[in-house]
């Protein structure tokens, strides 16, 4: 699951701490788009990358979520693309701000995959703690340096707005109640379902590919290494040995210690620019991302395809 290469060009002019002073120069209720945008795509690319990802593990530990995705067999029989889809349009709102039309249009998509299924808002509501929960706690233990009061703030803000666009009611309006609601729903729900241990296993698979001169099989359990045993037992995967989770922990936070050494990164990383996002090439049409329960409503054959950014 952990690709230890990080896109992106470094500056050797810039200070260190750039991209933390000019976060924290920044308003978080009213600059949180930006906020949001500096941490994952110039500040801590990789890491929210890898955070992310285990948010999505930690998705499929629900039965509910789980047995869905397994039934629809996206992540199941077409994992690249549905990974691929997934994160590009989770990224356009940050990458370009919520009222950009290409925005406007992931929103739209997403909204759309979802009316196709009966999903209850509590499961909507996890999903989001996932995003914002996850990444913190990532940053904490790994990360060259925890995100300051400001970029937590502007996260909260960030997947309360993306929420709202979501029709998600309820939502948390602090990093504590986000937490304490992963927390709580992940104690009462987590448990083994068949269906999502196959989405599981699809899902790490692809991931293995992602480093294709490693031994998989190194990949694999060091990935497992990286879970919680709450989640391993949920998943149903047998827990590393403790010496193997050790070492496994102690290299991430070795690679944190040395990111802290490094400048600032001066271009953004994209999700379209990782080597790892491989189902468009050529470019992608942000309304023709994800699945069509219902059929496509777009006319393939008179549209073109709008480069990715």
């Amino acid at each position: 699951m952990v690709h230890f290469l990080t896109p992106g060009s470094y500056a050797a002019g810039m200070r260190r701490d750039h991209w933390r002073r000019r976060n924290a120069a920044l308003d978080p209720a009213r600059d949180h788009v930006e906020i949001y945008r500096n941490v994952v795509m110039y500040e801590f690319p990789w890491d929210m990358n890898q955070a992310l990802s285990f948010a999505l593990f930690r998705t499929y530990a629900v039965p509910g979520i789980g047995r869905l995705l397994d039934e629809t067999g996206e992540f199941t029989g077409r994992t690249q693309k549905r990974y691929d889809d997934t994160a590009l349009l989770l990224e356009a709102p940050s990458r370009l701000g919520f009222d950009h039309p290409e925005a406007r249009a992931a929103t739209r998509r997403i909204n759309g995959m979802h009316r196709a299924y009966d999903i209850p808002d509590h499961e909507f509501r996890y999903v989001l703690s996932t995003f914002v929960v996850v990444p913190k706690r990532w940053l904490d233990a790994y990360g060259k340096r925890p995100l300051d009061a400001g970029e937590l703030e502007a996260s909260v803000h960030y997947y309360r707005a993306l929420g709202a666009r979501m029709g998600i009611p309820d939502i948390p309006e602090t990093y504590e109640g986000f937490a304490t609601l992963m927390d709580d729903y992940e104690a009462e729900h987590f448990a083994f379902e068949p269906g999502a241990r196959r989405v599981a296993d699809s899902t790490l698979a692809l991931l293995l590919t992602f480093h294709p001169r490693l031994p998989k099989r190194l990949v694999e359990v060091f990935s497992r290494a990286l879970m919680d045993d709450e989640l391993l037992d949920a998943l149903g995967y047998d827990h590393p040995p403790r010496a193997v989770t050790a070492s496994s922990r102690a290299a991430l936070r070795l690679r944190g210690r040395i990111a802290r050494l490094l400048p600032a990164n001066r271009t953004p990383t994209a999700v379209a620019d990782l080597p790892w996002v491989r189902s468009y090439p050529d470019g992608y049409d942000i309304e023709r991302l994800g699945t069509f329960p219902s059929g496509c409503p777009v006319p393939h054959d008179s549209r073109t395809e709008s480069g990715a950014a």
